[in-house]
């Protein structure tokens, strides 16, 4: 009698650990391994490698539209091989956001660090209640270092909560550099319409070499402006939220994000399909916001929203040699044997017809409140966990 109730009890207990650790979808998209993670609002497939965010859609979006950068696609329909890999949508540079130096390049080390290249594993896969919860991991060897993500959805939300753990296996403190190369791309980011705001003003233009080869710059190189409004080469200032129409251009702005706010956002919002993504984030964290541009004639578009710990991608060398900008650090410190961490959350939702652009957004209470001040709409979603 008391062995059948032990088993009985066993078996309970196993039963539910087994429904803690559901099976992971598995997939492949553009040829790439990876995982599906959905919610009943979205559904979002995580590459292996890099634990790259490779496609955003709404569940009961026929279109299937992603507002995320696919490079594979579009070289394909540009006739031409993607060169991109695994690391398109929204990638993880870590630790590294840039060239190497030829010692670096020398050792095996590669732009933008090793995260993106890496094959992650995963250490977790767990429902608790209406929460799914995703733990994947992966050493970087040169660094020495252990870089972990947690990607959390709720059930009926159109949030995904991403929090971070780089660790120092080494016995020293050092410098970091840490972005998060989130990336739109056409169709969802179409000339002349698609608007990208965010909560920064102090801003300036990337310099650049006006000899080098590539997409013409239309934004004057190493100028200091207040976000939106980029100094051309030309004179004067264009609102550079929206892709030129017709687009043939390149560029690179960085916005300081507002530090006396807890937490800030960057958007980009399609008003013509009412569709909308979104990231916030804390300043202490990310203190900056990159808008990479790449908008060629073929209407191929590509742009960054790159959250990060330096202004611009650079090497180790010079994010550390400039100290700061706008009197913030362009690095941060990892202490050694320690671990420190990051958290954002990604919105991908609808919005309101006549919605033009994003003035606010607000994590409150769980909820998060998107505005357009100009328009006069803004809506809710619910956002129950913490970031």
């Amino acid at each position: 009698m008391m062995a059948s109730m032990r088993n009985a009890l066993l078996l309970i207990v196993c039963g539910a650990a087994l429904a803690q650790q559901p099976d992971l979808k598995k997939t492949t998209f553009e040829n790439q391994p990876g995982m599906v993670l959905a919610n009943g609002k979205l559904e979002m497939i995580v590459f292996e490698q890099g634990a790259s965010f490779a496609n955003l859609v709404l569940s009961d979006d026929a279109e299937k539209l992603s507002p995320l950068w696919n490079p594979a696609r579009l070289a394909r329909e540009a006739g031409r091989p993607s060169q991109f890999g695994a690391s398109f949508g929204h990638f993880i540079c870590v630790d590294g956001f840039g060239p190497t130096s030829k010692e670096e390049a020398a050792a095996g080390l590669t732009g933008h660090g090793e995260a993106h290249i890496q094959k992650f594993e995963v250490k977790a896969s767990r429902r608790d209640g209406k929460t799914s919860t995703l733990v994947l991991a992966a050493k970087l060897p040169i660094v020495e270092e252990l870089f972990t993500r947690t990607i959390r959805m709720v059930d009926g939300e159109n949030v995904i909560y991403v929090n971070s753990e780089l660790e120092n296996l080494l016995g020293f403190d050092r410098p970091i550099n840490w972005a998060e190369h989130a990336t739109i791309g056409s169709p969802f980011l179409e000339p002349g319409v698609t608007v990208v705001d965010m909560s920064g003003k102090r801003a300036m233009v990337r310099p650049y070499d006006p000899g080098e080869r590539g997409l013409p710059h239309h934004m004057a190189s190493g100028k200091e402006f207040t976000w939106p409004d980029a100094p051309l080469e030309s004179g004067g200032t264009a609102d550079v939220r929206r892709a030129q129409s017709p687009p043939n251009s390149g560029g690179h702005t960085t916005t300081l994000m507002d530090a006396s706010r807890k937490y800030v956002y960057v958007t980009a919002l399609h008003p013509a399909k009412k569709l909308i993504l979104g990231y916030v984030f804390r300043p202490d964290e990310y203190a900056w916001t990159q808008s990479w541009e790449n908008y060629p004639p073929t209407g191929k578009l590509a742009r960054g929203l790159e959250f990060s710990t330096q202004p611009f991608d650079v090497s180790r060398r010079e994010a550390v040699t400039t100290g700061s900008m706008f009197g913030v650090p362009t690095y941060r410190w990892l202490p050694a044997k320690s671990k420190i961490e990051s958290h954002f959350l990604m919105f991908y939702s609808r919005v309101p017809e006549g919605m033009v652009q994003v003035d606010d957004v607000r994590l409150e209470n769980g909820k998060l409140t998107v505005e357009d001040h100009k328009s006069g709409k803004r809506f809710v979603l619910d956002a129950s966990l913490p970031l």
